[in-house]
């Protein structure tokens, strides 16, 4: 009867087990706390384990985007190209951007490569907050979710890049060697991308609001880049802290590097500035190594309370 009326005996260890504290039986069979965060050597395995999950995952997620659109994936590229149309009449044709020769095709890789930041930013921010019913459902690394979405901003981009081409090509530019010079941008950009997302899906897991900030945060940025305008021909007369903040911009030194591959004679002034490189990859590890550790750091947060 006495058992019976103590709930704590039901759950008393028993047996060879009997009298044994909680601390003791986690000794005895080498017992681990449920969803604790393994360390990072043993996440980023498991995390490659899962790189087949990850990409079925963004392509799903991408198919399913337009569905409910007649168009469909054509979206994908109209919406770009519907920017460059609004942005050409108002910064190329109502206030005469003149003084960039091929402006167009100068103009598109603009928009489409900040597209790609923004985007990446945007789902990464929502990436864990808006799939917690899957976060708790399963068990996997959660980097994975920021990491699909910035795959699912990729593939959109790699489409526009088609389009891109046929607009260069239309504009007289003919393909070059210095073309070879996009891919490893958009290595480093993707990884830039990646860690940036990283680092707002965990701020965006903790602070709801920031998902309502960071379009007024990402349009300021925008206008900050150089997407509509030449960033040297306008900075000669800033502070040089403000130079040199415009200098290194991450908008802006991967919008370079992109305009510079398609079309050199562009910067055959001036020339490409010798640190754009060094720039670029400097903030793909940056943000790359810094973002998944920091995100890594609360992987046992995510998807509680």
């Amino acid at each position: 009867m006495s058992t019976l009326s103590d709930p704590l005996s039901l759950s008393a260890p028993r047996g060879a087990d009997a009298g044994l504290t909680p601390q003791q039986l986690v000794a005895k069979y080498g017992l681990t706390v449920s969803g604790r965060r393994p360390g990072l050597p043993q996440y980023v395995k498991q995390l490659w384990a899962r790189r087949h999950f990850i990409v079925s995952f963004a392509t799903a997620r991408l198919v399913a985007q337009y569905s409910t659109a007649k168009l469909g994936q054509v979206w994908q590229v109209v919406t770009p190209l519907l920017n460059c149309v609004v942005y050409f009449l108002v910064f190329g044709l109502i206030l005469g951007n003149k003084s960039i020769p091929n402006y167009v095709p100068w103009l598109c890789i603009g928009v489409f490569i900040f597209q790609f930041i923004q985007s990446a930013v945007q789902s990464g921010t929502r990436s864990i907050s808006d799939n917690l019913g899957l976060i708790r459902a399963l068990h996997f690394p959660r980097a994975c979710l920021p990491i699909a979405f910035t795959i699912i901003q990729l593939q959109q981009l790699l489409i526009s890049m088609v389009v891109l081409v046929g607009i260069v090509l239309a504009t007289g530019i003919m393909p070059s060697l210095s073309w070879l010079l996009i891919l490893p941008t958009l290595v480093l950009l993707c990884i830039f991308n990646t860690g940036v997302a990283l680092v707002m899906a965990r701020i965006g897991a903790k602070t709801s609001d920031m998902a309502q900030l960071m379009p007024f945060i990402l349009r300021t940025w925008m206008y900050l880049s150089g997407v509509f305008y030449s960033i040297e021909g306008n900075i000669q007369t800033w502070p040089k802290w403000i130079q040199l903040i415009a200098d290194v911009n991450p908008a802006s030194v991967y919008m370079d590097l992109i305009r510079f591959a398609f079309d050199p004679s562009h910067f055959n002034r001036e020339g490409l500035p010798p640190h754009v490189w060094m720039v670029a990859t400097a903030w793909a590890l940056i943000a790359g190594l810094f973002g998944f550790v920091y995100f890594w750091k609360a992987e046992e947060q995510y998807g509680r309370g």
